[in-house]
């Protein structure tokens, strides 16, 4: 099932069918018990309705924090050595790559988080941005991963790589992340071959194209949402990013103008334009 938040309230999409719910909490619906039972049973005994419109569709969280974990993929342990070996911080990625303790940081506040089709924004401080394709786990109150969005973890390669301590500023700022269209509500782990594919459209072009699957992830899902959890509490729950496995090469940043779209399999497609 695939649950929407929009200006004209709540759908699911299930089995090619639209549902509208009569829920108008969103956090409160996150927050369900069992809110995979409880669309199924709305669906159930609901009637269908018109897809909502896409210019109304808004990114799927209310209250939540995003965090995002990092260096959880081989191709994004070699990048991050890569750009920090001049400032001494190179053996740090590879180290935590292999370490017991995933590393793990803040992201955004909702009001830094792009709805699909809103422009991101690019640092004016930085000359070597990127987006970073992330499978995204929705974690409810109790630390319950419930569903999946597609999430984009716009990065300043070149502050990060100055100085590992620079990663907050890095990483967050205004419109720095994005995620949508909607949650993947599902009660089943997703299968490994899930594939990310990532693509960057400039001037009508392909500028970068490039896809991964999750089966290379060093870490499991829950492993990752455990230390999220661990000694933290998350009132209306979290969305946390699990890293990316697509990284452009040295010579790319993006532009203002550049369209970032990132597809998952059974989930759907973020399409954000740069600015």
């Amino acid at each position: 099932m695939h649950l929407y938040r929009t200006t004209q309230g709540f759908f699911v999409q299930a089995n090619d069918a639209w549902f509208s719910l009569p829920d108008t909490d969103w956090d409160a619906l996150i927050a369900h018990a069992d809110l995979h039972g409880y669309l199924t049973s709305l669906i159930a005994s609901g009637k269908t309705t018109s897809a909502p419109a896409a210019d109304t569709i808004l990114a799927p969280i209310g209250t939540q924090e995003v965090w995002a974990a990092g260096v959880t993929y081989f191709r994004s342990r070699t990048a991050r050595m890569e750009e920090s070996k001049d400032a001494g911080g190179g053996t740090f990625y590879d180290r935590v790559y292999a370490a017991e303790r995933p590393e793990i940081f803040f992201k955004a506040t909702p009001q830094r988080v792009a709805r699909p089709g809103q422009a991101m924004h690019l640092r004016s401080d930085s000359k070597w941005m990127v987006p970073e394709p992330e499978l995204t786990l929705v974690i409810n109150p109790s630390g319950q991963i419930i569903g999946y969005t597609v999430g984009n973890d716009l990065s300043c390669r070149d502050i990060e790589g100055e100085n590992p301590l620079y990663l907050p500023q890095a990483k967050c700022f205004k419109l720095c992340a994005a995620v949508g269209p909607c949650l993947f509500i599902t009660q089943n782990a997703l299968s490994p071959e899930t594939k990310i594919v990532l693509t960057i459209q400039r001037g009508g072009s392909v500028a970068f194209s490039g896809e991964t699957t999750i089966s290379q992830l060093k870490r499991s899902v829950t492993e990752l949402a455990g230390f999220l959890y661990r000694d933290n509490t998350f009132p209306t729950g979290a969305l946390l990013m699990t890293g990316t496995g697509i990284v452009p090469g040295d010579e790319f940043t993006l532009q203002s103008g550049d369209e970032v779209s990132i597809r998952i399999d059974g989930i759907g497609t973020l399409v954000n334009p740069m600015a």
